[in-house]
Formats: C-alpha cells, structure tokens, sequence
C-alpha cells in the first residue's frame, strides 16, 4: 500500500510525472491530480484527474530515477552501471563502496542489488542531494558519506570509483577490498583510465578494461535505423584483488 509522502510514477498516455504522495494538488495539461487521494492505493491502481483522465500510479524503479531525480552533474548511464554490476558479480551478499556520488543515482541502483552500500561525496552538497534521492527511492541500506574515500575505512566486497582517478585512489581501494572481491572505475578518458589500468596492474591478479557502445533503434514510417545519438559514455575498469 502506498504511504504518504511516497514518490511515484504517474503514468498516462504519452505522459509521465514523478509526484509525491501527500497533501496539495499537481497541475498537468490533462487536469488536476489530488496528491492526497494517492496515499492508500496500491501500484497499478489509476487515478483520474479534475477532467475525468486517467493515470495509472506506479511504484518507480532505478531507471526511474535516472531520468527524474534532481542531479548535481551528469551520472552514469545505466549501460555503464550494469557492465559494474554485472562484471563483478554484486549480489545480495556483498557490503559495496561507491565513491563519487553525484546524484547518488549509480547508489540507487546498488542499493537494490547489494546488502549494503556506503556510498561516499566530497561535496557536501551534492552529498545533501544524494541522500534526498536515495531517500526518495526507498532504500535503507545505503549510507552517504560527505567525505574523501581515501578516509574510508573497513571490508567491502565491491568498491566503485566515479571520479577523478589518481593512483592513491587504487591503492586505497586495494586496501579496502576484502579477498576476491573487486574494483570497477568509470572513466569517461583515456588519460583517466590509464591510471586506473596502470595502478591496479601490479596490484590486482585480474585487471580488465571495457567500453560498452550503445545504439538504439529509431523506428519510423520512413524506415528503421541506429539512432545517430553518440554511443560512447566512458571506459569501465574492472580488477578483481
């Protein structure tokens, strides 16, 4: 059942809006939304504005986020997040650093994977946003840390760098990880990845580096064909300790 104060996903037609339930009412080119009316619904349920049009209320996920939570630069693609969890196995075992936290929408998407998550910013307020997000998205297992991970301090069995990469970065990481466990960088350049790659090479027994292209289809009356929008984000490094 939904609670008050509850993000959601309203969905209608071509339209989509990321409401909180609660008190007040959300204007719309389709009418009026009683935001009220949203707490005690269950997702899927449709609610109907002032002009009698419908909206199907849903429960958002990650990828919701992505596109609607309010941001602090540019996060990660999901692409480049799932090569992270994909290649280092993250599950529902594994205690996670994330570092470089933005918007915290690359800790949302851990958040639902792995037991636990501390995620940490050196921006106090992109570290303020990020934990609204993350709040906004339901989970309590991820902690944000306003803070340099450098001064991070335990056993993790995943660490994720995205940020500027130095050396001291890789050695820290190496330090923090707990036997077999990995590290994933995203780099969006080649300078950047090279000192991930060249620090964690002597250091880690298994040391990769992935860039993952994506295209999507455009599909037309006219025809389909790969959409011409740039494919490339940035450079995933993937070393296991």
């Amino acid at each position: 059942m939904i609670e008050d104060g509850e993000h959601l996903l309203l969905v209608g037609g071509e339209r989509e809006y990321f409401v909180k339930a609660g008190e007040g009412k959300f204007s719309t080119d389709r009418g009026m939304i009683d935001l009220g009316a949203l707490a005690g619904m269950n997702p899927g349920d449709e609610i109907r504005t002032h002009l009698d049009v419908p909206f199907t209320v849903l429960r958002p996920r990650p990828t919701d986020f992505f596109v609607h939570a309010k941001r602090s630069g540019a996060p990660m693609l999901p692409k480049d997040i799932g090569i992270v969890i994909a290649y280092t196995g993250m599950n529902r075992d594994d205690t996670v650093l994330d570092a470089g936290t933005g918007s915290g929408v690359a800790a949302i998407y851990f958040g639902n994977v792995a037991r636990a998550v501390k995620t940490y910013e050196v921006r106090p307020e992109f570290a303020r946003l990020a934990e609204k997000n993350i709040r906004n998205a339901r989970l309590d297992n991820v902690e944000v840390v306003a803070a340099d991970m450098l001064d991070a301090a335990g056993e993790f069995d995943v660490v994720h760098l995205d940020l500027t990469i130095t050396p001291a970065h890789v050695e820290h990481a190496f330090s923090l990880l707990s036997p077999g466990g990995y590290l994933a960088c995203y780099t969006p350049f080649l300078e950047h990845t090279f000192v991930a790659l060249d620090t964690a090479t002597p250091l880690f027994r298994d040391v990769h580096c992935y860039e993952c292209m994506e295209r999507e289809l455009t599909r037309s009356a006219r025809g389909t064909r790969p959409s011409t929008r740039v494919a490339h984000s940035g450079y995933v490094t993937i070393a296991r300790k």
